[in-house]
């Protein structure tokens, strides 16, 4: 993903991160050493240690390198029937460990077409976002599932209109302060042709990009970040 500080004039507060498959945290980390790019990862299991085969905690994220991790990702919730309290103690294990949570929320093209977006992202955000996220441990995101690897992309009105009513819910939430200051990012097939746009929203702070971090025109995305 990359954001900015919410509402900074300076392209140098851009934030790159990313959060490869586990297996190349480590080794990634060691190849960002001493850059300004970061990385995470892209799932925890929200229980430090234990009999879990084949799950990583979010300290085990730390000890490779890593800083962020992405919880409640669309696919983890459909593929995976995560709940939104799952993702909460999730985003609650990165916090323990030293991790900025990413916290992925979005609706799907029916929940859009029967009128129920806000209602959906509105329970999504309170029943998965921790009580004591700031926004220095915490980041949503703002991931419309009809928009995933479709080709199909919220218009830079719908994003706002979004990110806006998000970040109202996180002052009604928490506090007027930390609702001002949490990044929220937009992903949807966000690629280089649409991130000037969207980054251009009050309230779109970065993107939470997929299939156009694997290109090398990634680059003008990060470039789009005022």
């Amino acid at each position: 993903y990359l954001s900015r500080s919410h509402r900074s004039a300076s392209a140098s507060s851009a934030e790159v991160v990313i959060c490869p498959p586990a297996t190349l945290i480590s080794a990634l980390s060691e190849v960002f050493a001493g850059s300004v790019a970061k990385t995470g990862g892209q799932d925890c299991h929200p229980k430090e240690s234990g009999a879990h085969t084949g799950d990583i905690s979010a300290e085990m994220i730390k000890n490779a390198g890593g800083r962020y991790v992405i919880v409640g990702h669309s696919e983890r919730r459909s593929d995976h029937a995560e709940s939104d309290k799952l993702v909460r103690a999730k985003a609650e294990a990165g916090h323990r460990a030293g991790l900025v949570s990413i916290i992925c929320l979005g609706e799907s093209l029916k929940d859009r077409k029967q009128g129920k977006t806000l209602s959906v992202i509105g329970r999504q955000l309170k029943k998965s976002l921790p009580a004591m996220a700031t926004a220095k441990n915490t980041i949503l995101a703002y991931e419309p599932i009809w928009a995933i690897g479709t080709g199909l992309t919220a218009t830079s009105e719908q994003a706002e209109e979004m990110h806006a009513n998000i970040r109202k819910s996180v002052a009604e939430a928490i506090s007027d302060d930390v609702a001002t200051a949490l990044p929220i990012l937009y992903g949807g097939s966000c690629n280089e042709k649409n991130a000037s746009e969207l980054f251009a929203c009050e309230n779109v702070d970065g993107g939470l990009i997929g299939g156009a971090s694997l290109k090398a025109d990634f680059i003008n995305c990060v470039n789009a970040a005022p």
